[in-house]
């Protein structure tokens, strides 16, 4: 089966989009803030049980979880502030009630927030779907005085009706489908929706709590992403979007951090980048290539 969504196509075969003045690698940094409900089983753990027996609670895997709230995020946060630079947060909505300091500082410093759902459980398993979206969107309404306009679902996990739910609930743009270097629109019954480059591939969970490569690896990637886009917008005067998948339980500890940091510049030193907040990516394409009518 093809792509329910949207017609398969070359991704320099779609619309000639001009670039932003700044540079044409629009850097997008999300930074995942997540709620791991204690009396559960953990979305992902990093060491198992004795004899394979699962337990709840599961003290060391929450805590793993937990501590990037409390000590992580806040290197993430001093990392981001000292260089100026934007970024978003996709949070589960109940992460605003259970880490309240860490929510006053990502608004503080100007983060977007982006729906994320209620708690770190797949769409399938957190409740009906139009209630989840619906409680989200107003718990980070009533927090930052503005509803969400992107989503991302746990786990880029979605239904076969997502894309309607999140649309008639008024989201503009989705980052779960990272099928582009670009946006693209997804037909849903309600009109379009955006769907906004992410990444699987620089990502810190599956770089290191999936695949668990060694420290280092994230930026060798990084720096090969963006030598090869570097290249590309050269050669075909395309832009690329190049998003970065982060959570503080893994880029803010501290062997990691100096990595992070070292992102951050490498991607800074080039002069073809330049940092966005996704609303200003789905901003800069909609401008370029409109919704269908």
């Amino acid at each position: 089966m093809s792509n329910p969504r949207l017609p398969y196509r070359f991704s320099d075969s779609g619309p000639a989009l001009k670039p932003p003045a700044e540079g044409s690698i629009l850097v997008h940094l999300v930074v995942n803030v997540e709620n791991w409900v204690f009396d559960a089983s953990m979305p992902r753990t990093i060491i198992t049980p004795p004899h394979g027996k699962e337990t709840i609670p599961d003290v060391p895997n929450f805590s793993w979880a937990d501590y990037g709230m409390r000590a992580g995020l806040p290197r993430m946060l001093k990392a981001l502030k000292s260089r100026s630079l934007p970024a978003s947060t996709s949070i589960n909505a109940s992460a605003i009630a259970a880490y309240p300091e860490a929510s006053e500082a990502m608004k503080e410093a100007g983060w977007e927030f982006i729906g994320h759902g209620m708690h770190q459980k797949s769409i399938q398993q957190a409740g009906a779907e139009e209630d989840v979206v619906k409680q989200s969107m107003a718990l980070i309404k009533e927090f930052t005085g503005k509803a969400p306009r992107g989503w991302l679902s746990p786990g880029l996990r979605e239904s076969y009706r997502s894309p309607e739910v999140l649309k008639q609930s008024g989201i503009e743009y989705v980052l779960d489908w990272v099928i582009d270097d670009v946006p693209n629109w997804l037909a849903t019954e309600s009109g379009d929706l955006m769907a906004l480059p992410y990444n699987v591939e620089l990502n810190d969970s599956i770089v290191y709590a999936i695949e668990k490569h060694a420290t280092g690896q994230f930026l060798d990637r990084t720096v090969r992403t963006l030598k090869r886009f570097e290249r590309e917008v050269q050669e075909t005067g395309r832009p690329r979007v190049l998003a970065l998948g982060l959570h503080p339980h893994l880029m803010g500890v501290p062997h990691r951090i100096d990595e992070f940091e070292a992102m951050l510049d490498a991607l800074m030193a080039s002069k073809h980048t330049t940092f966005m907040y996704p609303w200003q990516i789905a901003e800069w394409y909609s401008s370029q290539v409109p919704p269908s009518a």
